[in-house]
Formats: C-alpha cells, structure tokens, sequence
C-alpha cells in the first residue's frame, strides 16, 4: 500500500444539479474520489441518478443540522429551525441548547437519524459520514452521531483537523489563522478520532481545506498536493460548474467553479500520477485494514 492515501471530496452533492455536474466530471476526469451527499435538498434525486453509475465514488451522508433543509416536518425539531422551518443559522445557539436541554438532544437524534434513512432509501452503499459546516465537532453531537453511523454502516467519519504549520507550510500565508483553528480544534478533535476509533471507524489523518473554504483553487490544491505527508489525508472542497440563483445559491465569495477546475486541472492530475499517491475512499481504507 502507498505511504500517500488521498481521499478527494466534494461536499454539498445534491443541492444543485452545478454541483452534481462538478462531482461527475471531477470524478470521470479528474482527481476527485468522494462526494458527500445533503439528502434533504432540492437537486438530490439527480445527485443519486449520477452516482448509480460512478460505482467507484464514495458516496457518503453530509449530515445537515445547520444552515439548510431539515428532513423531518419543524413540528418534531421545534428547537432546531426557525420561523421559515429551515435550520438556524445561529450555530453557537444551538451548540448550547443541545448541551443544555436534553429535548433539544432527542430532536438532534431523531433528526439525523431521518436523514441516514433518508440516504439508505436510496440504495447508494454509505462510504462515510462528515456534516455541514463541521457540525460534529460539537462534543455531544459526535457522541450521539456515531452510533448512528455504526448502526447504518458506515465504514468511516471525517476529523475535520488540519495541522496548522504543515498547512501553512503548503500555503505560505494565514499563519495567525491556521495556528488558532488548529490549537482550538486540536483536543476535540483528539477526541473525535479516539471515539471513532474504538467504535470502529475508519479516520482521515488530517484535512486539508478547513482554513480554505471556497477558494481550493488550483494553485491551492497543487500546494497541498506537494506537501502532502505519508498516511490517509483528504482534502475537501465545495465544486459547482457555475454559481447558480436560489435561496440554497453558494455564497458569491467561494469560487466554486475554480474549485471545480481544480479538480480536472491537468498538472494535479499529473502531480497525483507521478507522486506516489493513491487516490481512495474511506470504505476502500476500512476495508484495507
């Protein structure tokens, strides 16, 4: 086995056909290997139809608790949305509700457990488990996430980690940034890891695209891809072929379609060819090992 393991993924697959278009190409043609599915959006249906015949794709569940579209009615998660019963934007006050309140923790539950059955309806093997914004890295979300992604199989979860002096020796900039996510997120994320190992879940080493968040160009990705370390990294991005209108568009900021083309750019083609690394996915890694 390869000392350079590289899961590639595209988050945000199903909520709008630019999206699924980036995800099918990128995979066909490109470098990446894994997409992460919001079950409960608009373009979902088309996202499940392109992905039956990419059989190589690891498709996993991109858990939604903020910023988006619940699955079950806002009658049951009263404490989860708002008056438009979509989820709240305002993810500090739910952190502390659902460490406070245990009816908010239910209603967190009942919530993820709708959309993992909302992916097994599709029929798609569940190749791994990471959430919208990260939202896992709430302690109590994680505790109550992982039997769930035990119980619906999933071979593996993302630690949303990226270790700030390698990140920025790829990158040469955002040095103030990268070492405070990093010192902040370091002990939950150890913990993350610890939890998920003991349950049986495979992990990803590091992540690389936390500090880079709609702007994995192809320079950027290229940085990393050179600076890639020897274990099972992944490096995340949000592709779309083209910004796209909707009260579920991208922010005008994130350079979706860049990212996209950095996925299909020639040269990291070339820079994954050449150096050693093997493209994978976290069912083909837990069940390598």
């Amino acid at each position: 086995m390869s000392a350079k393991r590289l899961i590639v993924t595209a988050d945000d697959f199903g909520r709008a056909v630019p999206v699924n278009e980036a995800v099918e190409d990128a995979h066909v043609n490109g470098i990446l290997s894994a997409a992460s599915l919001m079950v409960n959006e608009a373009a979902v249906e088309d996202a499940v139809e392109r992905a039956r015949r990419l059989p190589k794709l690891g498709v996993g569940l991109h858990v939604t608790l903020v910023d988006g579209i619940p699955a079950l009615p806002p009658e049951r998660i009263p404490d989860l949305v708002g008056p438009d019963g979509r989820f709240t934007l305002d993810l500090v006050g739910l952190g502390t509700r659902i460490f406070l309140r245990p009816a908010v923790r239910r209603q967190v539950s009942a919530e993820m457990r709708a959309q993992f059955e909302r992916f097994k309806a599709t029929g798609l093997p569940l190749a791994h488990v990471d959430f919208h914004h990260h939202y896992h890295q709430h302690p109590t979300v994680f505790q109550l996430v992982v039997p769930l992604a035990v119980e619906y199989g999933a071979p593996g979860i993302r630690i949303p980690y990226e270790p700030p002096l390698l990140s920025h020796a790829a990158q040469g900039d955002k040095l103030g940034t990268r070492l405070m996510n990093g010192l902040f997120h370091w002990r939950r994320t150890q913990a993350m890891r610890k939890l998920a190992r003991r349950s049986g879940l495979a992990v990803n080493d590091r992540a690389f695209g936390v500090n880079d968040s709609g702007a994995m160009t192809a320079e950027r990705v290229a940085r990393f891809l050179d600076h890639l370390p020897d274990g099972l990294s992944e490096i995340y991005s949000h592709p779309a072929t083209r910004h796209w209108d909707g009260d579920r568009a991208m922010p005008s900021h994130y350079l979706v379609d860049q990212e996209y083309r950095a996925l299909i750019d020639s040269g990291n083609r070339a820079r994954v060819r050449d150096g050693g690394i093997v493209l994978t996915t976290f069912a083909a890694q837990a069940a390598a090992s």
